[in-house]
């Protein structure tokens, strides 16, 4: 069975970091684009980073550009999403996906919060 689990959310104030992870089971990252997203109430879910199969950067936001840091291993068939200098933003689920022409897999997000 295929599926993703991010874990590694929780309480962090404005100014600090986490490091998230994103484990698949049943899949390997190198044959399939990849990727972070990040949902919050009443926005929505917008990509923030993208992917391809060799790890390559199809696409970096600019308001996370010189704070998040992904990086693959994959003998693990894992990523990971290092966040720095985090926002006050409130809370937000982040997520790790796959996909494979049009289709994508989505894990079940792992929750951020950033408060003081």
């Amino acid at each position: 069975q295929l599926h993703l689990v991010e874990s590694g959310g929780g309480w962090v104030q404005p100014g600090g970091s986490l490091r998230l992870s994103c484990a698949a089971s049943g899949l390997d990252f190198t044959h399939y684009f990849w990727g972070w997203s990040r949902e919050t109430p009443g926005k929505g879910r917008d990509l923030f980073a993208t992917f391809t199969t060799s790890g390559l950067t199809t696409y970096v936001d600019d308001s996370v550009k010189a704070r998040f840091t992904v990086t693959r291993d994959n003998a693990k068939d894992a990523v990971y999403l290092q966040m720095d200098n985090l926002q006050d933003t409130g809370t937000a689920v982040e997520y790790c996906f796959v996909g494979s022409g049009s289709q994508q897999m989505w894990g079940r997000g792992t929750q951020v919060t950033v408060s003081t």
